[in-house]
Order: structure tokens, then C-alpha cells, then sequence
């Protein structure tokens, strides 16, 4: 029953619009999840969501983040036809972008737009070989003019994202957009539900801006008093074709992911014994992240105030930052039940 209910919970939070800084359909599925199984909720300056659950005055307060937003498009330019131009919200590769339906969102609703470029016939045959550049690729929404766009409700500073629909793929496995990370916030909210009646003190953040420079958790994290914290990700997924064992940083269905270090952060030696332990001793598969690349919200947490000991457990992805990503519901499953036990072992381990 967890798993279904995660997996609805995914879809959910994988079809809602949330670029940076507009997270705010994403923030309404959060509210929503938790208002009636925690004690306070919170919406700050920034659009973070901070809720709180009390438990025991002995135990310590741990602090659960998890991004709301995903990547997206700045409309920068409406040229006389109609056409959009864009700039990046997030880093993406640029070569995945042409070809590619999108959503934007306007003053009047959500409106449906096709990333285009160069007719075919017109390119060159030195330029098929090359990634067209960002500048040269715009969005046709069907409109003739751009008056016929700013009637649409859409102008520049409107912005974007993959329109990309969540699916089962067999049985263990679903694709969907931005699992970076709603995978994370599917994890943080179901075990914000599962620890509801318990003893031990949660902060569950849903943090806004990751993408474009952790910036949400950054003033999320300085608003709470924590004694551990736990970034919930998803992750890119390498076992694919092509890449090398030592390349591959994750794979599909070997459990969800302990980052001992990135490039924003070493994970607290502590936070990483725990994690193993809690893992083994519920017999929950897991995996190192093994590459030192990326970063998450704890990169900013963990330097919060006097400094706080912070870890990271992902959900493993394949084809993050793109119109579509593909995980393994056991390795879902596994990272709530890994968040749990860690949850219950730290805070058994510091009670005074």
C-alpha cells in the first residue's frame, strides 16, 4: 500500500508545473500532502514550504529537504511572427531540446508550444553534425503575430517546461518529467505520513530555486533549528550503453543512493554510518553514488549557522534534466524505507 500510494503521489508531483521560482503547483501538492499530519506550516518570502512536525523534547530535530523545482525556459524574445526565444532555467543539454513539446505558462493558463529550429532542407550539411545552438531554436505555439501571443496571456518572462506525461513502463519502472526532484519529494512526504504518530521531530522542507543555485534551502535551513539533515534527491542514472563501470554512478533497481561526497559537500561520516547501518539491518538494498559530480541543497544546509551534519539519499534516475526520466519503483520504495530508518536510528542513537 505505500508503494501505490508513492507512485500516485509521483505521477501527481511529475505532471505539475514547476520551474524555478513558479513552484507554486508543486507547493500546493505539498500543502495539501501534509497540513493535516504535521503541527505547522510555513510559506516563507522565498516560496519554500517548511513544515513541522514535534515529537519528543529529547530527540533531536532533523530537517528533510527535497527541491520542488525542475528545470525550465525563460521566454526572452517574441519576434513579429510569433515565435518564442528562450533562455535556460536550470542546466540542461542543449542537443535534447529540439523536437520537444513544452507547456508555458501565461496569464490565462497553460499553453502547449513545440520547440523548433531551421527547416531540414535549409541546413547545412557541416550543421547536422552540430548541436544547434541555443539562440537558433524557438517555440511555435501557432500563433501568426506577436500581438496574437501577448493576447494568449504569454510575454517575456513567461516561462516553461518539458510537457511530459508520467506512465507506468512494465512493472517495476515509470518515466515522467523533473523526477529530479519530485522523486525526492515523493520520498520526504511519505515519510513525513509514515512518522505522523511517531515520537521523533521532523522539519520536511520543499525548497525553491535548487536548480538555478540551491537558493531556497539556503534560507530555508537558516529559519530552523536542526541537529541533522537529510537531502532527498533524485540522481542521474548512468547504466546505459556506452558508459564505462567507473563512469556509472548509479543504476536502476540497486537500491536508492548514499552520496559520501559531491562538489558541494563531504557527507557528514556520521549521517553516511547511519544510513549503511539503518540499511543493513532492515536488509535495504543501497548504493554509493559513485562519482563526484553535482550537487544538492545540502551543499547550503550543511554550512547553516554553526553548521549542520548532512547527508544525501537519492532516488537513482536515468535521463535527468531532460523531457523525460525513467526510475525503478524499488529503488522509490527503498529510499522511503532507508529515510525511515535513519529517522528512527539517529534520533534513538542522540536522545537525551
Amino acid at each position: 500500500m505505500l508503494l501505490e500510494e508513492a507512485i500516485n503521489l509521483l505521477e501527481k508531483l511529475s505532471n505539475a508545473f514547476g520551474p524555478p521560482g513558479h513552484e507554486d503547483e508543486v507547493r500546493e501538492i505539498v500543502r495539501k500532502e501534509l497540513e493535516e499530519v504535521v503541527d505547522e506550516v510555513k510559506i516563507d518570502a522565498l516560496g519554500n514550504i517548511i513544515c513541522v512536525k514535534h515529537g519528543k523534547s529529547n530527540y533531536p530535530v532533523i530537517l528533510l529537504d527535497a527541491h520542488m523545482d525542475e528545470v525550465g525556459l525563460l521566454i526572452t524574445h517574441i519576434d513579429k511572427n510569433g515565435f518564442l526565444y528562450f533562455g535556460p532555467l536550470g542546466g540542461f543539454d542543449p542537443r535534447i531540446l529540439y523536437g520537444q513539446k513544452v507547456i508555458i505558462k501565461g496569464s490565462r493558463g497553460h499553453i502547449t508550444g513545440y520547440i523548433g529550429a531551421k527547416a531540414p532542407h535549409l541546413v547545412k550539411p557541416e550543421e547536422t553534425k552540430q548541436t544547434i545552438p541555443l539562440e537558433q531554436l524557438f517555440i511555435d505555439i501557432g500563433a501568426s503575430s506577436k500581438e496574437e501571443v501577448i493576447d494568449l496571456g504569454i510575454d517575456i518572462g513567461s516561462v516553461a517546461t518539458f510537457g511530459t506525461k508520467f506512465v507506468r513502463l512494465g512493472k517495476n519502472r515509470v518515466l515522467g518529467k523533473a523526477f529530479d526532484d519530485r522523486a525526492g519529494l515523493t520520498v520526504m512526504i511519505s515519510v513525513v505520513k509514515a512518522l505522523s504518530d511517531s515520537e521523533y521531530n521532523i522539519i520536511a522542507v520543499g525548497a525553491a530555486q535548487e536548480e538555478v543555485g540551491l537558493r531556497g534551502a539556503r534560507t530555508a535551513a537558516w529559519q530552523v533549528k536542526a541537529d541533522f539533515a537529510l537531502a532527498l534527491e533524485g540522481t542521474a542514472a548512468a547504466d546505459t550503453p556506452g558508459t564505462p563501470e567507473n563512469l556509472t554512478s548509479t543504476s536502476l533497481g540497486a537500491g536508492p543512493a548514499i552520496t559520501i561526497a559531491d562538489r558541494s559537500l563531504i557527507a557528514h561520516p556520521k549521517i553516511v554510518k547511519v544510513l549503511i547501518e539503518a540499511a543493513k539491518q532492515r536488509n535495504i538494498p543501497y548504493q554509493f553514488k559513485r562519482v563526484i559530480a553535482g550537487g544538492t541543497d545540502a551543499g547550503v544546509i550543511h554550512l547553516t549557522r554553526e553548521g549542520i551534519p548532512a547527508g544525501v539519499v537519492s532516488v537513482p534516475s536515468r535521463y535527468i534534466h531532460s523531457p523525460a526520466a525513467i526510475l525503478d519503483l524499488r529503488d522509490l520504495e527503498n529510499a522511503i524505507k532507508l529515510t525511515i530508518g535513519f529517522i528512527e536510528d539517529i534520533s534513538k542513537m542522540h536522545g537525551k
